[in-house]
């Protein structure tokens, strides 16, 4: 297994050593900062695979601070935090988190989420498909890019493979689990509504360009690609 680099971003000294024990037990290594800034910098002179990030930090929050990643970075991020309510992954996951862990933590969940989100990095990289068109979409695999009607379309992680992932079989209801084993080859962690919220964030964006619908909700299956 290849050893990765995470980022904890965690004002909790006893959370923070927690996160870093599991990764380490884990065989990753990892970098702790226990305010917002301080993972900003570390972020900015040092290389990556994923970001685990508290909301509630001192002086600038959680939500500034992923804010600040997507500005300048695709990397993945998980949010901790101790809020369980919905309208707040909603609120999360729409500005760009990848995943959300709800406070307690517990071990066996985070390392199923990290270990999700770390394997998206070998995934959708065949030969064969660099290069996808369908209809008016157009994604290159190679840089990540999706272009409607000629338009560049900024998607997140989690929303690019929901769309490269469904791309390939056009017509075909998918599932929420099987969306989400299908990208990150892990057990469906449960219906939290996180692949309803990025099948909603592709939808609007792709709203902004064409009258087109692409993604139709089908009635208690899924999602499929028309």
């Amino acid at each position: 297994m290849e050893t990765k680099r995470i980022l904890i971003v965690e004002d909790d000294s006893e959370i923070n050593k927690l996160l870093s024990i599991i990764i380490s037990e884990m065989g990753h290594d990892f970098v702790s900062a226990y305010s917002g800034t301080e993972g900003l910098l570390q972020l900015e002179n040092h290389d990556f695979n994923l970001v685990l990030l508290d909301l509630m930090l001192p002086g600038m929050d959680g939500i500034e601070v992923l804010s600040e990643i997507r500005k300048k970075s695709s990397i993945p991020v998980i949010i901790i935090s101790a809020k369980s309510g919905i309208e707040d992954k909603v609120k999360l996951l729409k500005i760009g988190a990848d995943d959300y862990m709800t406070k307690p933590i517990e071990r066996a969940e985070v390392e199923a989420r990290i270990e999700v989100q770390l394997r998206r990095e070998v995934n959708f990289r065949h030969d064969d498909m660099d290069l996808i068109k369908y209809k008016e979409i157009s994604i290159d695999n190679n840089k990540r890019k999706v272009s409607l009607d000629g338009v560049v379309v900024e998607l997140t992680n989690s929303e690019y493979d929901i769309l490269l992932l469904m791309v390939q079989r056009p017509g075909h209801a998918f599932s929420k689990s099987e969306i989400y084993t299908g990208i990150w080859n892990g057990p469906y962690l449960g219906d939290d509504n996180t692949i309803s919220v990025h099948i909603s964030n592709i939808r609007k964006k792709f709203s902004k360009i064409t009258s087109t619908e692409y993604i139709k909700t089908i009635w208690g299956i899924g999602f499929k690609l028309e």
